[in-house]
């Protein structure tokens, strides 16, 4: 996204003067949804390499990941990897992660499901051309089995510690996979890629020295994590839960408390705040419950299925500073709300200024500069004047 450090009335003017005004101050003005670029099949998820502002990555669900620079989108894929995915229902090429360290190693990760359905991390290289990867650096970093076609989970994101954590689906058959201790599925994993090959279980991850319980694991007793974020502010985790047979969830944890480590957040002994397996007199000790949940047939609103979204830290509007922002895939609508205490406030409904995103609403990304971005059928919209 470009951005200007002085009056942006031409781009050609001096910035050098000291005689010109102050810039104006940033005024509150409605947000809109601009499109940035279309054209992408199936785009998945936006993100931006660190310190990088003046480009974007798209994920498509069948295989290839591009680059928007200055909002143009490149002709040439920054990689390809359609050879090596399962494309069907909920599977494919699912996220993109840098590494924190990319300007200087050129490392970054992907997530996908393989031939035969597995979970699958790897690890990747830029080529000596930053708008192209090395598609022959390819290394496995993990793989983990997957019964059904969907609740994949699908996401990678390094943390405030520096740790890649990677969101897994319960394994979309009917199963307790997200009660059980020594499944990967279900749960977010944490994983040092730095402190091994091809990475180490940081020691402080809650199930370390609880064999068998899976050491990876840091939070459990999740459906479908398609999408969760950490509050660039302040490191407070947010999880976007989809839901099974009438409730969809966001839950949340403080990075004060821990950001997550060891919570059970109920699935599928619970759906949301209610009782699933068994539907009534459900155990709820030791769950901790989501900070907002809505129904798939009652109430307002209504929808399918959550896409958990960002807080949003940008500078295009100062009133929405701290504002987590979510969707929903079928309705399209997007909403806001701030976490005060644990608990949700403020909650609205930007549908107003916003509108309903056309086709179906994947994901939301961000940039450098904390502003928002929407993916939704094959385009890429971002949050904007």
């Amino acid at each position: 996204m470009r951005r200007f450090s002085c009056l942006a009335l031409v781009t050609v003017l001096s910035c050098s003067s000291t005689s010109e005004p102050p810039a104006p101050p940033v005024t509150d003005v409605d947000p809109a949804l601009r499109l940035v670029t279309s054209g992408l099949p199936a785009v998945l998820y936006v993100t931006a390499p660190p310190g990088d502002a003046s480009r974007l990555f798209t994920v498509q669900q069948t295989g290839q990941i591009r680059v928007i620079r200055n909002d143009t989108l490149l002709a040439t894929p920054f990689l390809d990897v359609s050879s090596l995915i399962t494309v069907s229902n909920e599977r494919g090429l699912l996220s993109l992660a840098f590494h924190p360290s990319y300007a200087t190693n050129g490392r970054f990760y992907i997530f996908y499901t393989d031939a035969s359905g597995n979970l699958t991390v790897r690890r990747y290289q830029v080529s000596a051309d930053p708008n192209v990867a090395n598609a022959g650096s390819g290394s496995l970093v993990m793989s983990i089995p997957h019964p059904g076609l969907g609740h994949n989970g699908g996401l990678l994101k390094f943390g405030p510690d520096g740790y890649l954590y990677i969101g897994t689906g319960d394994g979309g058959v009917v199963t307790d996979n997200g009660q059980d201790s020594t499944s990967r599925l279900g749960k977010i994993l944490r994983i040092d890629v730095n402190g091994g090959t091809p990475y180490a279980v940081p020691a402080t991850n809650p199930m370390v020295g609880h064999p068998p319980a899976a050491p990876e694991i840091w939070s459990f007793g999740l459906r479908n994590p398609w999408r969760f974020s950490f509050d660039r502010a302040n490191g407070d985790l947010y999880i976007g839960d989809v839901g099974e047979g009438d409730w969809e969830e966001l839950d949340f944890a403080a990075a004060s408390t821990g950001a997550g480590a060891g919570r059970n957040y109920g699935w599928r002994t619970m759906e949301g705040t209610h009782c699933f397996s068994p539907a009534t007199g459900c155990i709820t000790t030791g769950r901790t419950l989501p900070i907002y949940e809505y129904s798939h047939t009652s109430g307002t609103p209504t929808g399918c299925a959550v896409i958990g979204g960002s807080v949003y830290r940008g500078t295009q509007f100062p009133a929405l500073v701290g504002r987590y922002f979510f969707g929903d895939l079928c309705e399209g609508w997007i909403r806001s709300f701030r976490v005060q205490n644990g608990a949700v406030t403020d909650l609205r409904d930007h549908t107003a200024q916003l509108g309903t995103v056309g086709g179906l609403l994947t994901s939301f990304g961000e940039d450098n500069q904390g502003e928002l971005y929407v993916t939704a059928g094959s385009s890429v919209y971002r949050i904007a004047p």
